[in-house]
């Protein structure tokens, strides 16, 4: 009797399909993000994954746990990990949990980290830099714990999106500045540990939240502590609050403090939730606030009855003022447009100001008797006007709504890049015109910089040079800085260098010589062709931009010479490898200095390596001092040539283009050489190629290398 063995082959299948279901690949993009992560902490030996394996999910490695193929926790506390946390986080968008406290991990926190993140601790670590900004879109977040490094600079994280923040940890930092008021939008966070950093301002805008726990020890802080945190468990020492009672508000005036405008000042609310001594059973107003009424109301009365006084013996004063306030009685509906087009107010008062001369001259705007904080602080920017009105006519203004609308508000999926002065957005107009956005950060240059920013921009768009990224427009409206830049489509060299990616090819040869006598030709414009000179200071791979043609062009040109306290930036951010050694002792940033940044550039264009690379070992951590000693020892020379190369480059121009590195990343200054004759040594570089192209006959194509013999 035969038997019919189709219903076993289905069974069979079926058994193999579960068990592929079961040990199934893990998807590509957390494999290679894993795998990116591995590679990028260096720590074989303490995590145990297989160097060469590409299945997370599957081979069960140690902390990372699956639901299907999709990797949603990775769990590596108290491991000694070392290195970097890569450039890949972001392609792991099921990831709920990410747990890396307790390592030695350093370098700053990457841009680019998963946006679905409900618990991020990344605590007692290296980490330096800023806080980025990128984690104001991870709406999902519970738990926030980035305590125990050595983060700098302010909290520039926007809080309104994170509606479930619970737990806020950034303790034991180099944190600065005020307290964002986005967070008062914190409305499920109950502690909030923030102990131990450089904090100014006042707390007002912790108010009102639901918190029960809130350590604010040893900062700066000033003011009074607001009367609803007093209930709860509070720790405060070591900051300089004021001594008493906080002082009741006039009648009749708006409760609004100077580290807080947009939000009730603690001490006064009467909200619900605010905590009493006595459990709530008293009125909502005090023996003291009662004194402190009649007290206000016996000063109101006095000045009334001054006022009447002084009416009744000086007639003719008291006529005047009748007709000085005429121009300022109720706002024309030209004015109450204006008022709605400005978003505020302050800057009507000063227009209705600047028309009647007499009321300028016979006494103070009457504005100036009920000034909120607000009023307080546009009032000192008068010359914001004129400055616009002054400001270069080769660049467009721009309306802060032309650029929201052109980026999306600003949308993370437009961001290019994050710098020292602050964040790059793609910006795309009506008309088809794609331009770059360069929003600089309130810490680099304040709201009230009005004029120096007038001035940044009047300098920066006097630069013309076909090597250096061109300045189109600027905004400067509600405090708002950004500038308008050129935009480059290949991005930028550092992305070239050290993120491939499968739709880029790694550049030739030829390119990168090209590369060099480019930016080397724009320093020279900057450095001996502008009068005064003008020294970039930031000089790297990030800031060096690639059209379609691979042509580059330095950005960021003037804006480290122009922007005040620029120098103090630059070293918060150092570390990078591109300084030279003169800016770190001293912190002076000259032409030789630019000169030592760019010969850094080359040597990551001859070599593919980063300037710094803390995943590598001790000795070949920082590229000049690995790079230097090899320059002109030519077997060693090709072992560091970056191998995207293959091997594809004349051995004579690759010497002569090491031997210009040499010059250049010299440790004294004053044997660096100025940047003509880099652009002239390269230039012969170039010239002696193209001679030796043209005795071997022919057209090379791009890809192709004469004959090595030949240079």
């Amino acid at each position: 009797m035969s038997v019919d063995p189709r219903p076993v082959l289905v069974f069979m299948f079926i058994i193999s399909t579960c068990i592929l279901v079961i040990n199934g690949d893990t998807d590509p993009n957390d494999a290679a993000a894993l795998k990116n992560l591995f590679q990028s902490m260096s720590s074989a030996s303490q995590l145990n994954w297989p160097a060469n394996g590409n299945d997370p999910c599957g081979q069960s490695w140690k902390g990372i746990t699956c639901s299907g193929n999709r990797v949603t926790e990775i769990k590596l506390p108290g491991l000694g990990l070392t290195g970097t946390l890569g450039y890949l986080l972001q392609s792991l968008s099921s990831l709920t949990n990410l747990d890396l406290s307790n390592n030695n991990l350093g370098n700053t926190i990457p841009y680019s980290l998963p946006q679905n993140l409900k618990h991020l601790n990344l605590a007692n670590n290296n980490f330096n830099g800023g806080i980025p900004y990128s984690i104001s879109d991870m709406t999902s977040l519970v738990d926030l714990n980035l305590g125990h490094n050595q983060l700098q600079q302010g909290l520039t994280v926007d809080f309104e999106k994170l509606s479930s923040l619970s737990t806020l940890d950034v303790s034991f930092n180099s944190l600065t500045g005020d307290l964002p008021q986005t967070m008062s939008s914190l409305s499920s966070i109950t502690t909030m540990n923030l102990q131990s950093n450089q904090f100014t301002g006042t707390i007002d805008v912790l108010a009102n939240l639901p918190l029960e726990t809130l350590n604010v020890e040893n900062n700066h802080f000033t003011g009074w502590i607001p009367q609803q945190l007093k209930g709860i468990n509070l720790q405060t020492g070591g900051n300089t609050w004021s001594s008493g009672p906080a002082p009741p508000p006039p009648p009749g005036t708006p409760t609004v403090t100077k580290g807080n405008r947009d939000h009730k000042s603690g001490g006064h609310s009467t909200s619900s939730g605010a905590g009493t001594s006595d459990g709530g059973k008293k009125s909502g107003i005090g023996g003291g606030g009662i004194a402190g009424i009649i007290i206000s109301i016996l000063v109101v009365g006095a000045i009334i009855a001054f006022f009447l006084v002084k009416r009744r013996s000086k007639k003719s004063i008291s006529d005047v003022e009748k007709l000085d306030n005429q121009p300022l009685a109720p706002l024309t509906s030209n004015e109450v447009h204006e008022m709605n087009s400005m978003q505020t107010s302050s800057v009507i008062d000063l227009k209705t100001f600047d028309t009647s001369a007499a009321t300028i001259s016979l006494k103070p705007p009457p504005f100036d008797r009920h000034k909120s904080f607000d009023e307080d602080e546009f009032s000192k920017k008068p010359a914001i006007v004129k400055k616009t009105i002054t400001a270069p006519a080769n660049v467009k203004s721009y309306s802060i709504a032309d650029l929201q609308i052109a980026t999306g508000s600003f949308s993370v999926d437009q961001l290019l890049g994050e710098g020292c002065f602050g964040r790059v957005y793609r910006a795309q107009f009506d008309d088809g015109k794609v331009l770059a956005v360069k929003k600089i950060d309130s810490l680099v240059l304040p709201n009230d910089s009005s004029e120096d920013f007038v001035e940044l921009v009047s300098n920066i768009s006097h630069l013309h040079h076909p090597n250096v990224t061109e300045l189109v427009g600027y905004c400067s409206e509600h405090g708002q800085h950004l500038l308008v830049y050129e935009f480059h489509k290949s991005g930028s060299l550092h992305d070239f260098l050290h993120l491939p990616d499968e739709y880029s090819k790694p550049l030739i040869w030829n390119s990168r010589v090209k590369i060099a006598l480019g930016i080397a030709r724009a320093l020279e414009y900057l450095h001996e062709v502008c009068s005064p000179s003008v020294v970039h200071k930031n000089i790297k791979s990030a800031n060096i931009l690639l059209d379609a043609d691979i042509n580059p062009h330095l950005s960021d040109s003037g804006l480290a010479s122009y922007i005040p306290g620029a120098n103090q930036v630059l070293m918060n951010n150092a570390g990078s490898g591109y300084e030279a050694p003169e800016v770190s002792l001293s912190g002076q940033y000259t032409l030789k200095s630019d000169v030592y940044g760019f010969g850094v550039v080359m040597l990551e264009l001859i070599s593919g390596r980063k300037p710094f690379d803390s995943s590598r070992s001790r000795f070949e951590q920082s590229l000049v001092r690995w790079a230097t000693p090899q320059l002109h020892d030519i077997d060693a020379l090709a072992k560091m040539v970056d191998p995207a190369l293959e091997g594809l480059y004349p051995v004579k121009s690759l010497s002569r283009f090491a031997d210009v590195i040499a010059l250049c990343v010299q440790p004294e200054p004053e044997f660096r050489p100025p940047m003509s004759e880099v652009v002239q040594a390269l230039v012969r570089l170039v010239q002696r190629t193209n001679m030796s192209k043209r005795t071997q006959g022919g057209t090379p194509r791009a890809g192709d290398v004469p004959d090595t013999q030949d240079f």
